[in-house]
């Protein structure tokens, strides 16, 4: 009589999953930082590229957890944090596509809150990293994601302001438009950034 021998299915690392995105959405911010000094099509493609590379890891980590009954912590919140991991880079890949496709040119604006998300991008790495063998210290890096966050929230208002000071032509207004929808992008970047910050520290503490 022959025996069966069935494996036990290996249990899937949610937290290497999520710190797989994170590292992913970080890449992606480097590549749009990379894009606003240089705008070239090699520098638009590489983060159209790193974009794809994310929601496949998504799509794996949500194959998983559907997967899967027992998970490390609240599975909603591996979903939420997961999925606003993911935003971060989709607001990066259309910001990029949206300047090519309405042909605006970076400015110091733009350069700076991308600075400032990329930042903020590295602070959700490091809580990410940390968030299961040290929570306190993945608390601090919580705390500076959002720091971050309430700088870009200042720099997109002073950018608002400035754009808005002294239309002087229907020219000046379109570029306007087209100006502050990008802004905006990296607005709602940042405030998705802040979103996964929140959800770590939630994690942290019911995890406590």
């Amino acid at each position: 009589m022959r025996w069966k021998i069935f494996r036990r299915r290996q249990r899937p690392d949610f937290y290497r999953m999520l710190l797989d995105q994170a590292g992913k959405a970080l890449e992606g911010l480097e590549g749009l930082e990379e894009y606003l000094r240089s705008p070239t099509e090699e520098q638009a493609r590489r983060v159209r590229q790193l974009e794809k590379e994310g929601d496949e890891l998504r799509r794996i980590l949500i194959d998983e957890l559907n997967r899967t009954f027992v998970t490390p912590f609240d599975r909603e919140d591996i979903f939420a944090l997961s999925r606003a991991i993911d935003d971060v880079l989709d607001y990066a890949h259309t910001t990029v596509s949206e300047m090519d496709i309405l042909r605006v040119e970076p400015n110091d604006y733009l350069r700076r809150m991308a600075s400032l998300i990329h930042e903020a991008g590295e602070e959700i790495y490091l809580a990410v990293q940390h968030m299961r063998q040290r929570p306190a210290l993945a608390g601090e890096h919580v705390s500076r994601a959002k720091a971050f966050e309430n700088r870009v929230e200042n720099v997109y208002r002073e950018a608002l302001a400035e754009l808005f000071s002294s239309p002087q032509s229907l020219e000046d207004v379109v570029h306007m438009l087209k100006l502050r929808e990008i802004y905006r992008h990296l607005s709602n970047a940042a405030d998705r950034g802040d979103e996964a910050a929140n959800i770590i520290g939630d994690i942290i503490v019911k995890t406590a």
